[in-house]
């Protein structure tokens, strides 16, 4: 008798969430799946296609039938004639790969000096080297117009010392590079970092044993042993490169075309379904190729060594190799620092330009933004906490059946979003969105369920993490006291997976706060976050009250993700 309550209850757990995993399959093929499959169609049929509607209205399913069958590889060809699109795809190649080496090459000291050196200060470094993190692209741009522009501070300072002009043009493609280096460099450093740690140093201390120089040893020995970790960095970076679009939006000069601007201004500008749509597929499909060829990297490659030795954590010694270090490792903060410096300077100047330093202080722009833009501040708290809530009711189910289940499915749906650059995102909803029967187009419904699917992976991430380490005799000893399938998730599963979603789900909303392509591209005027008011006042010359905003976006991303620090360490211990 016992045995056959217990198999009905199996059965009604089963069922139960089979109909949730429905559920979650759904929202990933309607908003993530239909939309990219419609973007793909609409590039090769060169008209909008109402997929949403061919599948619930004969009518509009015929008209997408007939659409489909002039089925071209014309728009693709025009892309290889048509020298301004071709040019875009080339310039964002060239930037990608240019950043992508410079950040290598920039973050190989740091990074052997945070693993193997016993440098001064590496803690405070450690802890500063977070501040690119907590600034939009855009705003980071906006730093360096502030910094190197014409009437930039440290151009003043460059004539006060007898120079000439400016030091470089800042809108350039120079510039991007610069900007995206100084700003991206942590996304390799710490996998770097991680690279030289995996490596056996008792090697190195073999090769010097033998009379190899240090210099000879780090390139002989030190650099093939992290080489897989460094690759799978380069390639990382390269992608974020290739898909930001907050640095070229303000810094793109009209003659330099990327294909991130382009796709925008297809879509944003001229209403242009078929140029937009091209530009999008094959911006997917070059950060889906260089995704994958990271991940190969990682798959394929070890940066162990067999030697049946425990690793030692020695490298090159000496005070004099310290102190360099700390030195370089200094240079290189410096510059994210005197950014965030100069966007605080200019949200509190009365006016600034003719001198290295503003001509007055006040708070006067801070009490603007209070009193004006107080709605922005509340539509970014709102569509994150929107945000949040759905990524936390997805990610905790679908952990559960990544992890008990084993769901192949979810797993690689989930993933996806991390190939979709988020102006590629923006446009394949705008298109499938667009006509009824579902005309989300415009609506915060949409733009949040944006955010969540751009952003979602980190919670999942963070919850799977979690679920790993909980025993699954503790949900069985749940459902055999009698409890059902919800409340077991609700009082047994959810409070055991707290930290991780607690984790992810700050990630989550600091991501969605910072968050400029979707925000910039889908965001309705009654529903404008911080981010789209501080690039529209940036376009209309309002330079003061959008240092203020984004003094306001940086200083809450810093509270949030040092909550997410501690509760990742309480975590921890």
């Amino acid at each position: 008798m016992r045995e056959g309550k217990v198999r009905e209850k199996n059965k009604t757990w089963s069922g139960g969430l089979g109909i949730l995993k429905i559920m979650i399959l759904l929202f990933f093929m309607i908003f993530l799946i239909l939309p990219l499959v419609s973007i793909l169609l609409v590039s090769f049929v060169g008209e909008p296609i109402n997929l949403p509607g061919s599948l619930v209205d004969p009518l509009i399913r015929s008209a997408t039938l007939e659409k489909i069958s002039e089925f071209s590889l014309v728009g693709y060809q025009n892309l290889w004639r048509d020298s301004r699109y071709l040019s875009a795809l080339m310039n964002s190649l060239k930037l990608a790969t240019g950043v992508s080496l410079c950040v290598t090459l920039l973050c190989l000291p740091m990074a052997y000096a945070f693993a193997r050196t016993d440098m001064p200060f590496k803690k405070t470094f450690a802890a500063l080297a977070t501040v690119p993190l907590v600034m939009p692209t855009f705003i980071s741009s906006y730093a360096f117009m502030l910094m190197f522009g014409q009437t930039g501070w440290v151009n003043h300072l460059w004539r006060a010392l007898s120079g000439e002009g400016v030091l470089f043009e800042v809108q350039s493609m120079l510039g991007i590079i610069l900007v995206q280096v100084f700003f991206f460099f942590p996304y390799a450093l710490w996998p770097m970092v991680a690279a030289f740690r995996a490596s056996d140093s008792a090697l190195e201390e073999a090769s010097r044993n033998l009379g190899a120089k240090g210099g000879i040893t780090f390139l002989g020995v030190t650099l093939p042993l992290a080489g897989p970790g460094i690759l799978s960095s380069m390639l990382l970076v390269f992608t974020i490169s290739f898909s930001d679009f907050g640095t070229p939006i303000i810094l793109a000069p009209k003659n330099l075309n990327l294909i991130v601007v382009e796709a925008y201004r297809e879509i944003a500008g001229f209403f242009n379904w078929t140029g937009s749509a091209i530009l999008t597929v094959v911006m997917v499909g070059v950060a889906a190729l260089f995704f994958w060829l990271q991940r190969w990297v990682i798959r394929g490659k070890e940066y162990g060594t067999i030697s049946g030795k425990p690793m030692g954590s020695g490298g090159m010694k000496g005070k004099g190799l310290n102190r360099f270090l700390s030195l370089y490792t200094l240079l290189v903060l410096l510059v994210p620092l005197l950014a965030v410096g100069s966007i605080f300077l200019s949200s509190i100047a009365t006016t600034w330009g003719h001198d290295a330093l503003p001509d007055g202080y006040t708070l006067k722009h801070y009490a603007t933004i209070f009193s004006n833009s107080s709605g922005n501040i509340l539509n970014s708290l709102i569509l994150a906490m929107g945000a949040l809530l759905l990524s936390v009711v997805i990610a905790v189910f679908v952990s559960w059946f990544v992890v008990r289940r084993g769901s192949v499915s979810l797993d690689w749906l989930s993933s996806i979003p991390l190939v979709v650059p988020g102006i590629a995102l923006g446009i394949a909803l705008i298109q499938t969105f667009n006509t009824p029967p579902l005309q989300l187009t415009g609506t915060a419904l949409l733009l949040v369920i944006a955010y969540t699917i751009r952003r979602m992976p980190y919670m999942i991430r963070s919850t799977m993490g979690t679920m790993m380490a909980i025993r699954r005799d503790v949900e069985e000893a749940s459902v055999s006291l009698g409890a059902s399938p919800f409340m077991t998730m609700a009082t047994v599963v959810g409070p055991l997976m707290l930290p991780g979603i607690i984790a992810g789900g700050i990630l989550v909303f600091v991501t969605v706060i910072k968050e400029t392509s979707i925000s910039i591209l889908m965001a309705p005027t009654d529903w404008a976050p911080m981010s789209l008011a501080v690039f529209q006042n940036l376009l209309r010359g309002e330079f003061y009250t959008a240092s203020a905003m984004s003094i306001v976006i940086i200083v809450l991303v810093i509270l949030l993700q040092n909550l997410a620090g501690k509760v990742t360490r309480d975590q921890l211990y």
